[in-house]
Parts: structure tokens; C-alpha cells; sequence
């Protein structure tokens, strides 16, 4: 297996696991909280949909990348697969297009900023604390 690794770039160590602060988006009663709550404190939500493998991707390079902690914002993650209901609401409460992946930064109860596809990774939270 030494020549494997060696071409392979395999590695033994496992890579820990990072975890995100997530709070589960499931309910269309949460989206009112979400923007009474972007009053004071900036509000993140993260649509994914797990029959793609670009949504897949950008969200695995978007928690690679993610340095925030929860005091710093609050980050919703979006199933819009098992809750289609709830991301069409997204789309009309928000006024943005609904798209696959797409990531929504909510300030004073309004999207100040958006994007979808490899634009999410672009975008830099920290600004908006």
C-alpha cells in the first residue's frame, strides 16, 4: 500500500470533522423570527439541495472556509428538498430568485447580500458583522 499513498496522496490521519453552528430552517414561521432577529444581529441562510453535487460541493468548500462563531451571526441551513415550502417562502419573503445552492445575508429585515453556485463562497461574512 506505500506506493498507493505515495501516488495517491492517501492519508492516514482522518481529517476532523469541522461543525458549523447550524440552526435547522424547516418551518416558514422562522423566517418572521429570522428577520426581526437581522434587526440586531445578521442572519445567514445557507440553501442546499442534496440531489446535487454542486450543492454538495460549494457547501463542503463553504465549510472549509467558514471562521465565524455563533456569537458572531446566526446561520440557518436549508434542506429545500424536504422543505420546498419553506424555500419558495425564502424566495418571496426575501424577493430574491430561488436558485442551488444560494446564500442570503439578512440585515435590518432585508437580503443585503446574495449569491448562488461558486458566488457563495465569494461572499465575506465578516463584513456584515
Amino acid at each position: 500500500m506505500g506506493i498507493f499513498s505515495a501516488l495517491f496522496g492517501v492519508n492516514k490521519e482522518a481529517k476532523e470533522e469541522k461543525v458549523l453552528p447550524w440552526i435547522a430552517l424547516n418551518t416558514i414561521e422562522q423566517l418572521k423570527h429570522i428577520q426581526e432577529k437581522s434587526k440586531t444581529k445578521t442572519q445567514v441562510i445557507f440553501k442546499h439541495s442534496s440531489r446535487c453535487g454542486i450543492s454538495t460541493m460549494v457547501l463542503n468548500q463553504f465549510v472549509d472556509a467558514y471562521e465565524l462563531t455563533a456569537d458572531d451571526l446566526d446561520l440557518y441551513f436549508l434542506d429545500l428538498i424536504n422543505y420546498r415550502d419553506v424555500s419558495n417562502e425564502v424566495a418571496y419573503k426575501f424577493q430574491v430568485l430561488r436558485q442551488s445552492p444560494q446564500l442570503l445575508v439578512i440585515k435590518n429585515g432585508v437580503v443585503v447580500a446574495h449569491d448562488s453556485h461558486s458566488g457563495v463562497t465569494a461572499i465575506d461574512l465578516s463584513s456584515f458583522i
